[in-house]
């Protein structure tokens, strides 16, 4: 099979449809085999309905409905699981996302060479002060974190090939960081494509301001997972050895200061009245804590059974 194409989607059965009809007319045009996953993420509207009479009229419409809203990445990941196409592609289902695109998305895949290519949405159609400004930030951070250069990030509209989408698990909300869990996983040949961006027909945009909060954390998490995640101790371990000794040091000083007034028949302040001893102890217990949380974590780590996971991987890919 050629592409299989993932729509994650909530409460879109206006433009469940067109959106079919669109992209069986794209793929009849290119001569393409194919499959197009829907994954119902907890609609509470007829989206389901529409989905399964499409379903009955074309036999290459599968689907898979969750009973409640988890988000767009469990969406994202049963889609990987159940995606058989050579190249897959994703996009949303609010027809913001041209299915025009995919011939030549399948192309930089199979004659380019290209892991994975994510669209970019030169020309906006959403609100300039709500979405563009806060997004360029948001996909700017992403940049000078990750090291992937790409300006539009989290646009659904993206192209994998099959071992890409087989060798990553999407979770949470880190659908945002596609690309960055590629790239950890070896797949390193990233590259985009701008895409046409149309204005929403139907419906209400699903994302808020608290995806651009969100999406930060997720990215230093991410960005830790990515290289620390098999050796905690080497964070960890650092900086509480470095700040236990400048905590022990200050108070060291603090002490040699104490006995030399003593020496000396001067008149020697309580140590615990200097700010400098309880910082030195904070610092000390501080560094101790985050030592003793790296050598956790690499118990926790020896017993995990994915410890050599990337072993596994490697093996296949000989």
């Amino acid at each position: 099979m050629d592409i299989s194409v993932i729509i994650p989607l909530l409460n879109e059965e206006e433009s469940l449809p067109e959106l079919h009809d669109w992209i069986v007319r794209v793929m009849q045009q290119n001569n393409f085999s194919y499959e197009v996953i829907f994954v119902d993420d907890g609609s509470k509207d007829k989206s389901w309905s529409v989905i399964e009479g499409l379903s009955q009229k074309n036999p290459n419409i599968k689907a898979i409905k969750f009973r409640r809203n988890y988000g767009k990445s469990p969406a994202l990941h049963v889609g990987f699981e159940a995606a058989q196409g050579n190249v897959v592609i994703t996009m949303d289902a609010d027809l913001q996302d041209s299915p025009d695109e995919i011939p030549e998305l399948y192309k930089m895949i199979t004659q380019g060479g290209f892991d994975l290519v994510s669209g970019w949405k030169q020309k906006r159609y959403d609100n300039a002060v709500t979405k563009n400004l806060p997004s360029k930030l948001y996909n700017w951070t992403n940049r000078k974190i990750s090291g992937i250069k790409l300006h539009d990030m989290n646009c659904g509209l993206k192209a994998y090939r099959k071992d890409v989408v087989k060798s990553i698990e999407v979770y949470g909300e880190m659908h945002r960081f596609i690309p960055v869990l590629a790239k950890n996983a070896g797949f390193e040949n990233i590259t985009e494509k701008p895409v046409q961006h149309q204005a929403r027909k139907y419906g209400v945009s699903k994302f808020g301001w608290d995806r651009f909060i969100n999406g930060f954390l997720d990215l230093l998490t991410i960005t830790f997972l990515s290289k620390f995640g098999k050796r905690p101790m080497h964070l960890f371990g650092t900086m509480g050895t470095f700040m236990f000794i400048v905590g022990f040091f200050v108070a060291v000083y603090l002490g040699a200061e104490k006995l030399y007034c003593v020496y000396n028949n001067q008149r020697a302040p309580l140590v615990a009245s200097n700010p400098w001893f309880f910082i030195a102890l904070t610092t000390m217990v501080l560094g101790t804590l985050l030592f003793l949380s790296g050598f956790i974590a690499e118990l926790i780590l020896r017993n995990s059974s994915v410890r050599n996971h990337y072993l596994l991987e490697k093996k296949v890919n000989l």
